[in-house]
């Protein structure tokens, strides 16, 4: 099953109801217990109704899927890459652009710095210095030239949702940024 980037489907991981980072004991374990409950075989002594046993045939349709998935170490590695891939096409499609510090504007606001950029819709993206703190990174302003404080800091990014409408900008944290 791949995941197309603009579908909300469930993962395999979800199906058996699992973390991701699930070992091959917890797969098996989960992938047997649905399989008891889900059966065919076990529905038509309890079901009556062909709709409840429609949805619970391909319940269990999906949860076979997922074991033949995850149960193989090859397949479970190309399953995660593309699940990871849809992901970051996701959180891409969703960003309407990419900031710097350079591009933001900033301004006092008691004890932290607000940073902002005006979104298309008037409103603003923004986040203050002690968002940023949390996160590791300490600002350094120098009259109108905001800078990352600690050189040995890795580069980064925070995604900025605007105050009013669904666009997010991507603030792009680096030394370099001037």
């Amino acid at each position: 099953m791949i995941l197309d980037k603009y579908d909300i489907e469930e993962t395999h991981y979800e199906v058996l109801s699992i973390k991701e980072d699930a070992d091959y004991e917890e797969i098996r374990s989960s992938y047997r217990s649905a399989v008891l409950s889900l059966h065919p075989d076990k529905l038509l002594k309890t079901f009556n109704t062909s709709g409840s046993n429609q949805t619970s045939t391909e319940r269990f349709l999906r949860v076979q899927k997922a074991w033949e998935i995850l149960s193989d170490s090859s397949s479970r590695l190309f399953y995660d890459k593309q699940l990871q891939s849809s992901r970051r096409d996701v959180l891409a499609a969703e960003v309407a652009e990419d900031l710097s510090l350079h591009d933001m504007e900033a301004e006092d606001a008691d004890e932290a710095l607000e940073l902002f950029y005006q979104c298309r819709c008037g409103d603003y993206f923004s986040v203050d210095s002690l968002e940023l703190l949390k996160m590791g990174y300490s600002l350094l302003r120098d009259g109108s030239d905001i800078s990352i404080l600690n050189s040995d800091t890795l580069p980064g990014s925070v995604i900025l949702p605007c105050g009013s409408c669904s666009l997010k900008a991507r603030l792009v944290l680096s030394v370099d940024n001037h």
